[in-house]
């Protein structure tokens, strides 16, 4: 029998298949690389705005109506966020009272759309060419938007920035790591060392593992009930968003925690139980140290999963307007994902920067605790 066709066949079927799996991996690729593409270029003007310098008087009548604080021809061009703090200015430096001065102002954004190329975005046409001339003469500048992180949320878009989204985001990851880890490896460490097998465990086990598959905003829902109404805990809260979030992760920590555990030698237990040890010091002095390196890495992949949920945090009230950061985990606040939602829903362009900088900011925050949970695993994990 003439077995050289079926041999190349066989060949021709590898070299298929191994062709299959490169193109498959060139298209995820071409893929990744095309969102990041996209994103960063969208995202980039977002981290300049302009300033343009005008004549501010101080006069006693700004007290009333800021607006006589500017000549009218420049009140199109100037931010309201800028104006209103001039009466403010003057109440701190009573000095200023009857002198004007050349102030660098916050511009509208529709000046700073006009000079991104943005032409068809707002600025009307009468005013185009006053602004292409005070850019070409320097009284326009674009300069880094520092604001984007040091300011909260704004109804004017060029005052708009991601601090209070940002500190609301820490509070609730803190809530949730509080929570969710110490529970978490505390039952994961009763199922897999101290519980007995029987049927009772058993479908504990497979409710855990159910309860992380099932939708997250299964959770916001849960969170709605038992913290908000039952526990009474402040809707919009950092305290209702950690909670909620710390449902989430919990079975994703439980099951991290009980493959690292798993991941321990019997031959461990073992040599500690032939030196008298008892089951708790088994666990507490030889099995957690050594899957201490995989409870931490699922611990933190679970967290930066939570970090970017958006729909349970929604049924919660975490997509409140808050311009101001909060100073507690009662009052109200947002998180970085329902801040990038709701940017995404505004029909002015400047939110559309604004929208692509708070995804790459979020990307680039997730990234760096999967990549800290990777090169974690690698330095301290033991190969048996």
């Amino acid at each position: 029998m003439n077995i050289t066709p079926r041999l190349k066949r066989r060949y021709r079927a590898d070299r298929r298949f191994k062709f299959y799996g490169m193109a498959a991996i060139a298209f995820a690729l071409s893929f990744l690389a095309f969102f990041f593409i996209d994103i960063i270029g969208k995202a980039m003007p977002a981290f300049e705005q302009a300033y343009i310098e005008v004549p501010v008087t101080y006069s006693a009548a700004i007290k009333d109506n800021y607006n006589k604080a500017i000549p009218r021809s420049y009140r199109y061009l100037v931010s309201k966020s800028y104006l209103r703090t001039l009466p403010y200015e003057l109440e701190a430096h009573p000095e200023l009272l009857g002198q004007t001065k050349q102030r660098w102002a916050l511009a509208s954004h529709r000046v700073d759309q006009y000079i991104k190329g943005h032409q068809g975005h707002g600025l009307k046409k009468k005013y185009r060419g006053h602004v292409t001339a005070m850019y070409d003469d320097g009284h326009i500048e674009m300069r880094f938007n520092a604001r984007f992180f040091s300011h909260g949320d704004s109804k004017m878009a060029e005052n708009a920035g991601i601090l209070a989204a940002a500190i609301g985001s820490i509070l609730v990851l803190l809530i949730t790591i509080a929570v969710a880890v110490p529970i978490g490896v505390m039952t994961a460490v009763y199922l897999e060392e101290f519980a007995p097998d029987n049927r009772f465990t058993q479908a504990i086990e497979v409710n855990i593992n159910n309860l992380a598959a099932i939708p997250s905003i299964l959770y916001g829902l849960l969170g709605l009930a038992i913290f908000i109404n039952v526990m009474g805990v402040p809707r919009s809260s950092a305290l209702a968003g950690g909670l909620t979030l710390a449902l989430m992760t919990l079975p994703v920590i439980i099951i991290s925690t009980r493959a690292a555990l798993r991941s321990v030698p019997e031959s461990i237990r073992d040599a500690a139980y032939g030196l008298g040890a008892s089951n708790l010091q088994v666990v507490m002095h030889h099995v957690l140290p050594l899957a201490f390196p995989g409870i931490l890495t699922g611990s933190i992949i679970g967290l930066a999963q939570a970090m970017g949920e958006t729909a349970p945090l929604l049924i919660v009230g975490m997509m409140a307007y808050i311009p101001e950061a909060p100073s507690s985990i009662l009052d109200a606040t947002t998180v970085l994902p329902a801040q990038v939602y709701t940017w995404s829903s505004e029909s002015i362009r400047a939110f559309e920067e604004r929208t692509a900088a708070g995804i790459l900011v979020l990307l680039t925050v997730l990234l760096s605790l999967n990549g800290f949970a990777v090169w974690l695993r690698s330095r301290t994990q033991k190969t048996w």
